[in-house]
């Protein structure tokens, strides 16, 4: 059941994970989906709490190119539709469609690899003045995502360049 949601999602967005629908995509009763999930937001819960982020993780010196690595991909998954469906899910989440423990166990993944990347990068000299660690992800992922998602546009290597300037003052290694 949890795979037909998380397919609903991916392919619908978070609109689509309801009980009607997960039970019609997974072949079982209605009944069987709220045995398991009695509320909406149990179901999200446990449908997201399966998606993992596969960005920010495990930085690598120098820092300046790993990250603008993990932004070119950023920017180029965040318009498929299992990616963007859970960013649209964390961005609704404002409101509380989205469970907090499930926004947060997010944030604290990527900000956690971002606080690791920021605090490398100063480390070997890389980096100086850098933004307040708790300003980090949403300087670096905040323009992406509307670009991308709400403009629609594609993201340019140029804002990404621009993007990864807003964080500190970097300086070139050897």
């Amino acid at each position: 059941m949890l795979d037909a949601a998380r397919e609903l999602l991916a392919r619908e967005g978070p609109a689509a994970v309801t009980h009607q629908r997960v039970a019609r995509q997974a072949g079982v009763g209605r009944a069987t989906v709220y045995r398991h999930w009695p509320r909406p937001d149990q179901l999200m819960l446990d449908t997201m709490a399966g998606v993992e982020l596969p960005f920010f993780r495990d930085p690598v010196s120098p820092v300046r190119p790993w990250l603008w690595g993990q932004l070119r991909t950023f920017a180029d998954e965040i318009v498929l539709p299992a990616v963007a469906g859970v960013a649209l899910a964390m961005m609704n989440s404002s409101g509380s469609s989205l469970p907090a423990e499930v926004r947060d166990r997010f944030s604290a993944t990527a900000d956690a690899g971002l606080r690791a990347a920021v605090a490398l990068a100063v480390a070997e000299g890389e980096l100086t003045g850098p933004a307040d660690p708790d300003d980090v992800l949403a300087l670096l992922s905040g323009p992406l995502i509307h670009r991308a998602c709400i403009q629609g546009s594609i993201v340019s290597d140029e804002l990404i360049d621009r993007v990864i300037d807003s964080i500190g003052t970097w300086h070139p290694r050897g």
